[in-house]
């Protein structure tokens, strides 16, 4: 079980936890933006910023950076930075000598409610998300908002989109206030530091049944199947969208499937598609591109033999896992996704 620590305080959580324990070496990897802002550390691993980077060069580069160093599994590696970096860098730590100790601090909000949380880790391959990695959880992982304040606009609606995937799966006065939510207000760092607690335990309650997604886990991919197909498609064309992005217009698509399907409340379906036009910009898709997205679907380590796998939701809460979906029911989902978005 992953130790997760809610604070504003990073600095004295990181002294405490990395007073624990017998380490020979404590090395850092942070992306090239965020190693920016550290003080001057003699044992950093800094990898190139951005999704498109989340590969297995990188990986290499720090494995043998770590061999350069002299990590061995009585060293401790902290992940310092968003999601590709505690991803990247746990699945690093957790092959490396068979296995370092690591702990995650989330920089994003995105990597705080998603990537940093759940013990998976891994990069993306041939073009397809996260396609090799391991489950390794981190031994801890830091929850702080303190470093919002200077994320991007996109990067705090991207990390809204799995806050909002969360309430789904659990509660839908939660699911119907995150819809009120402002942008634009300023942050309150005590409200959002609560909001991520509820979040992320809706996650570790559903892993915590079923830590290697062997059933119940796969409540978690509720909009990725869709999501995924998305962001590959946008990262072939070399526009990548951030995470978030695609996973917002995943999370309406297969409201949708769940309307057609499990008939999910069509007014819920409406909410959620109003507030991702309003706040999520448009991806400009059309139904030429629908082949393409069904085979990435297909493809998707979620599916199985071809066919196309989803997450669905009888009711805020009420969640169906391995449903199998027709391309015809996906196209017509995809359809009233455009008209909802008015692409």
């Amino acid at each position: 079980m992953q130790n997760l620590i809610f604070t504003n305080d990073v600095e004295a959580a990181i002294e405490r936890l990395t007073g624990v324990g017998d380490h020979n070496l404590i090395v850092w990897i942070a992306d090239t933006n965020t190693a920016q802002l550290l003080p001057a550390l003699s044992h950093l691993i800094t990898i190139p910023d951005g999704d498109d980077h989340k590969t297995l060069e990188t990986v290499t580069r720090v494995w043998d950076e770590m061999e350069r160093m002299g990590v061995t599994r009585h060293s401790l590696i902290i992940n310092l930075g968003g999601g590709m970096v505690t991803d990247l860098g746990g699945f690093a730590a957790a092959t490396f000598k068979r296995g370092v100790r690591f702990i995650n601090v989330s920089t994003t909000l995105l990597g705080a409610v998603d990537a940093a949380v759940g013990g998976k880790t891994g990069f993306n391959y041939h073009g397809l998300k996260n396609e090799v990695g391991a489950f390794a959880p981190a031994s801890d992982v830091i929850i702080s908002t303190r470093f919002f304040d200077t994320l991007p606009l996109d990067e705090m609606k991207s990390g809204f989109a799995e806050v909002i995937k969360h309430a789904m799966l659990s509660d839908r006065g939660e699911f119907l206030g995150l819809l009120d939510h402002d942008f634009n207000a300023p942050i309150n760092h005590d409200d959002l530091l609560e909001r991520l607690r509820h979040s992320v335990q809706v996650k570790v309650d559903i892993v915590a049944r079923d830590p290697n997604e062997q059933g119940e886990r796969q409540a978690l991919n509720l909009g990725h199947t869709v999501g995924h197909a998305f962001e590959s498609l946008t990262m072939k064309r070399g526009k990548p969208v951030p995470h978030g992005y695609a996973v917002a217009w995943g999370l309406v698509t297969e409201a949708v499937l769940s309307h057609l399907l499990l008939k999910f409340p069509s007014e819920d379906v409406h909410r959620l598609g109003y507030f991702v036009r309003d706040n999520y910009r448009d991806f400009p898709f059309t139904c030429d591109d629908y082949d393409e997205l069904l085979e990435l679907m297909a493809h998707d380590k979620k599916s199985r033999d071809g066919a196309i796998t989803c997450t669905l939701l009888a009711a805020i809460g009420e969640y169906r896992t391995g449903m199998t979906v027709s391309r015809d029911d996906v196209t017509a989902a995809l359809d009233i996704l455009r008209d909802q978005l008015g692409v």
